[in-house]
Formats: C-alpha cells, structure tokens, sequence
C-alpha cells in the first residue's frame, strides 16, 4: 500500500531540502576564504622571504635539519627601530629568544639585553667590541646581512643554534595590533613611557586595559624607569606574547587577513614558511597546556670608558645556555665559550 505523504511532511523536506543547500553555500564560502586566506598569506611570506644563505638551511651549529613537528626548535624575535630618514641603517630594539618544545609543551623565553658587550665578528671594518645590538646594523651597511650577523652574534653568545627567525618594523608591530583591534593586558604595576611617535606620555594604569599598537609598544619597550625592577620588561613582552597568541589565532582575525598580509609584506622579515606556520599552528596553538617561563642573563650595566654597556655574568651565560641547550636536546659541553667582551679581558 503507497503511503501518502502529508502537507507536513512536505514542508519538513522542503526545509531540509534549504537546510542542505545553505549548508554546502556556508561551505563553499569557508573554503573560498581558506583558499583566499592561503593565497594572501603566501604572497606577504613571499614579500617578506629572507635566505639566510645557511648551508643545509640549518644553523652551523645542528648536524641536521630541525623537522618542526617533531624537535624542539629555537626562535629568533626582534624589534626592529628604523632610525634614518630612508631606513638604510636599523637597529635591535629589542631581541628575545624562544624555544619550543613539542614533548612538554613548553615555551621558554630568553631577553637578550641590547647593550651587552660582545665581539662583532664578519662586520668588515666594524669589527671588534660593540653592543649587542649593533650586529643588525653593521650587517645592514657591510651587505653581511642585517639579521645573519645578528643571529650569528647571538648563536655565539650563548652557544646554541637559532634555527628560525621573525624581525618587525616597530611600524609593523602596531598596525598588527590595531588590526587585532588592539589587546587586553592586566598590567601589574602603574607606570608612564613616553610615545615613541610623538613623544607625548602614556600611562599605564593597575589592573585591566586595552592598549592600541602604540601603547602596546610603549608597553613592551619599557625599560628605564624605576618600576622595571619589580614589573620587568620580561615579564611585559612575556605578557604581550601570551596574549598577542590568543588573539591572533581567534576567528575574528581570519576577518582582518587581508590587512595583516599588507603589514606582513612591508614590515617583516622571516625564514619562515607559510607550511612552517601551518606546523607551529598544528602543534602549538591549541596546546590548552602550553607553559612559558623566562630565563634571565644575569649581569649590570657599567660604563666602560665612556661607553654604557650590559655587562652579562659568565657563569649565569653559562647557566641559561647549558639550560637551553637541554631544552633543545643538544649535548652538553665541557667547556663553555662565547662571545662576551667581559672587562677582564681587555678592552
């Protein structure tokens, strides 16, 4: 006997019928974006490729390769301060290094001090006893390559391999945040820095604020007054780097991609890969249990002659090498050198 099929029934196909139809239309555009968001991506990553010219595209100090999947891998960030009118020559503001550990789900952070003493090597003329910082800018004006010598120079600070790094225009900084429409900080301790832009004051009141790129700048970059003794600058960008993951990974940000990818091709410079960051964004980003700590080179700042410098300990170098070295799964060694121009040395 043939069933009849009912008004009811009919209208309850006829709305699954629209049911499926809007379900594979939201599909095709989610794809059409993904598609679209892949493409602007790889155009900004191509704008802000750099070779580092690495033989094995390795550091010299791995015998292979890291696979980011699998190997705890170290990351070079700097911020980046242009400080000529045609930006021919820069300088490290800031340099902080990270290590990620895909077995314990750990993040470590390292503050590089810009002014610590060191010897500058394969700077040509430049060659010798400098801050730390300097190595970005020598390699800029000799063609070494600005973020080679400072890779380089920092590797033999510390004895370890870097084997990526990220380096952005203080431009780029904040107009990625304001395309993020801005962060949410729990600021610990009031402090004032001044605007990097226009040199007016910020302040920075206790408890929950919303920073725009310039004040998050200004955030991250403190570092003279008196308040850092007690509400560090690690702290700050350590602070900055949890809330900048969050939010850069949320769906509203895939919404601003266009924008981003613009800043991106005009204000970063990388050795990363777009599959690169598909890696990292597989294992790291949706870690609910992914630590950071900080490790601190301990030392003092001190003229010498009539330069100011940061003048790092040797046995605390020693310490956060041997300590990134493991995290890294590196051997250990038995006798520590680096790159540090320590007073008793000479000059």
């Amino acid at each position: 006997m043939k069933e009849k099929t009912t008004r009811y029934e009919k209208k309850d196909n006829k709305m699954s019928k629209w049911i499926i139809i809007a379900s594979l239309f939201a599909l095709s555009v989610v794809l059409i974006f993904g598609i679209f968001t892949i493409v602007q991506l790889k155009n900004a990553f191509d704008k802000s490729s750099v070779d580092l010219v690495r033989e094995g595209d390795k550091s010299e100090l791995r015998d292979e390769a890291v696979i980011l999947s699998d190997d705890p891998i170290s990351i070079l960030l700097l911020g980046i301060e242009d400080y000529s009118s045609e930006s021919e020559n820069s300088r490290a503001d800031t340099q902080l290094l990270v290590t990620l550990n895909p077995s314990t789900h750990e993040m470590t952070m390292v503050t590089i001090p810009r002014d610590t003493r060191v010897h500058i090597e394969n700077a040509g003329d430049f060659t010798g006893i400098h801050k730390i910082n300097s190595a970005y800018t020598y390699g800029q004006i000799t063609g070494y390559g600005a973020s080679k010598l400072q890779i380089e120079t920092i590797e033999k600070l510390l004895n370890i391999p870097i084997d990526y790094f990220i380096a952005v225009k203080f431009d780029g900084f904040r107009d990625i945040v304001n395309a993020l429409d801005g962060v949410d900080i729990d600021v610990k301790e009031a402090f004032w820095e001044e605007n990097f832009y226009d040199k007016t004051r910020i302040d920075f009141k206790k408890g929950l604020t919303h920073l725009n790129g310039e004040e998050a700048l200004a955030f991250v970059r403190m570092r003279e007054r008196p308040v850092n003794s007690i509400y560090s600058r690690d702290e700050r960008q350590r602070q900055f780097l949890e809330v900048i993951i969050t939010q850069a990974v949320s769906a509203k940000t895939l919404f601003t991609i266009g924008e981003i990818s613009d800043i991106l091709g005009d204000n970063v410079q990388t050795d990363f890969q777009v599959k690169d960051l598909y890696a990292l964004q597989k294992q790291y980003v949706q870690l609910n249990n992914l630590s950071i700590r900080t490790l601190e080179i301990e030392g003092s700042n001190q003229y010498v002659g009539k330069s100011a410098f940061y003048l790092p300990e040797k046995n605390s170098l020693e310490e956060v090498s041997q300590k990134l070295r493991n995290i890294l799964a590196l051997e250990e060694v038995e006798n520590f050198e680096t790159n540090a121009a320590f007073v008793n040395e000479g000059s």
